[in-house]
């Protein structure tokens, strides 16, 4: 059932333009699945999905392309901008960020997909990010100090 939703997701916001979670579910219900806000948000992630501007000029949910250099270079930018500082506590990464950019570098780090952050809590200058496991720390920032760099 997943795997057919997530599908009927990926195919409606390549023919609509979605802005948001609650016509995406709309249109969901319209094509026969009954869901969550919770399982949609939960969608949206794994299926690495991001808004750009549509042709109207108003947002829209796309698939994120990791080659697209616009997208991720949105996301760079943020982390290189925002991040302060970056201390591990077991698995758990915590990072430090100018007042008020907490949520949006952790939904960039969300976005980016870096292999072994299972997900990030947001306050408004700390950041919480557990990691799969302990041994995965240290390369997780590394990545993210390398992403950091590349706009620095």
């Amino acid at each position: 059932m997943k795997k057919k939703r997530q599908a009927v997701i990926l195919e409606l916001i390549q023919n609509y333009n979605i802005e948001t979670q609650e016509e995406l579910a709309k249109r969901l219900q319209e094509a026969g699945f009954s869901t969550t806000q919770g399982t949609i948000s939960r969608d949206i992630r794994e299926l690495n999905l991001t808004k750009v501007s549509g042709s109207n000029g108003r947002q829209k949910y796309a698939p994120m392309s990791i080659n697209n250099p616009h997208v991720s270079n949105k996301y760079r930018r943020v982390l290189s901008e925002a991040i302060l500082s970056m201390e591990a506590a077991m698995n758990i990464l915590v990072i430090k960020t100018v007042t008020g950019m907490a949520m949006a570098c952790a939904t960039a780090i969300d976005n980016i997909s870096i292999d072994g952050i299972v997900g990030c809590i947001a306050g408004d200058d700390t950041i919480m990010c557990v990691i799969k496991d302990l041994s995965m720390v240290e390369e997780v920032i590394r990545e993210i100090k390398s992403i950091i760099e590349v706009v620095s």
